[in-house]
């Protein structure tokens, strides 16, 4: 489809805007919001600002997680009465953490066609900006704010071997370093990326022990995306608790303390420090029960 045919009658557009920089909404998405019939906003003020810029003259809808279930089937009807429907979210591509996706199902289901129009999205220019692998990785979105759900997603994400992806707001953020902290190795690899394309634009590394420091000393401020290096258990050759334990004491001999023993080792094969450290005590108690 050409740009100068958009937007198409009975067509819903998933449009991408930007996440901070506003230079990053693209000359096809500008064009599309200019002239399409409708768009639905998650916050019609917030993005009221964009589309006065862009002189869009589309009616707006307020459409956000609070009241998607009602406005779904408006919003189906007007595409039946031919209308074309842009919905766009505060920042980034609609669907992604927020109510778009239910509408484009249910668009899909009564057969209209849904066209995205690419554009920012948070989780990607973190990733790709962190240095982390990525050709594989895996989206959590905001976690559960607290209970027994929140616990076995974090739980699961420290057993992630892929890279991982989280938003976390600025009051909450410290806590979930916290938790990763004590459910992961502190030398666990990690990025937060503060901001971005912002301003104030800014990414901090480059463990769990440095960055859960640096926001315990710098007041969190701003929208963050944690990108979590993955779990390795390189074990291998050390894969028998003997080896690992001969391997501890050799260290332990050469002049370091337990502590620096399991620390040095778990750098080198990836392993958890606490596990190594629990060796280390399990040594202990077998020589003194002899």
């Amino acid at each position: 489809m050409s740009q100068n045919s958009e937007p198409a009658p009975s067509v819903l557009y998933v449009v991408g805007t930007p996440i901070g920089h506003l230079g990053d909404l693209s000359p096809r998405a500008e064009s599309l919001l200019a002239k399409a019939s409708i768009i639905a906003c998650e916050d019609t003020r917030y993005s009221g600002k964009l589309l006065k810029r862009i002189e869009a003259k589309g009616h707006r809808i307020s459409f956000h997680k609070h009241n998607f279930r009602s406005r779904i089937p408006k919003l189906i009807n007007l595409l039946e009465e031919g209308k074309s429907i842009a919905i766009i979210s505060d920042a980034g591509l609609p669907g992604i953490c927020d109510p778009g996706q239910e509408l484009v199902a249910e668009a899909r289901k009564n057969n209209h066609q849904v066209i995205c129009i690419p554009g920012p999205c948070a989780a990607t220019t973190a990733l790709v900006s962190s240095g982390l692998p990525s050709s594989q990785f895996c989206f959590e979105g905001f976690l559960p704010p607290k209970g027994k759900h929140r616990r076995k997603r974090l739980k699961s994400i420290a057993l992630e071997e892929r890279t991982t992806i989280i938003y976390e707001s600025p009051h909450r953020l410290i806590q979930l370093l916290k938790e990763l902290h004590e459910l992961c190795d502190e030398c666990r690899p990690i990025q937060v990326a503060k901001e971005l394309t912002k301003v104030h634009e800014e990414q901090i590394g480059h463990n769990l022990k440095l960055v859960l420091q640096h926001f315990l000393d710098n007041k969190p401020q701003g929208e963050f995306t944690l990108v979590l290096g993955g779990y390795k258990n390189n074990s291998e050759p050390l894969t028998d608790k003997k080896q690992l334990k001969s391997e501890l004491n050799k260290l332990i001999r050469d002049g370091l303390s337990p502590t620096e023993a399991a620390k040095k080792l778990a750098e080198e094969i990836g392993e958890s420090k606490r596990v190594l450290y629990s060796l280390i005590h399990e040594e202990n108690k077998v020589s003194n029960n002899d």
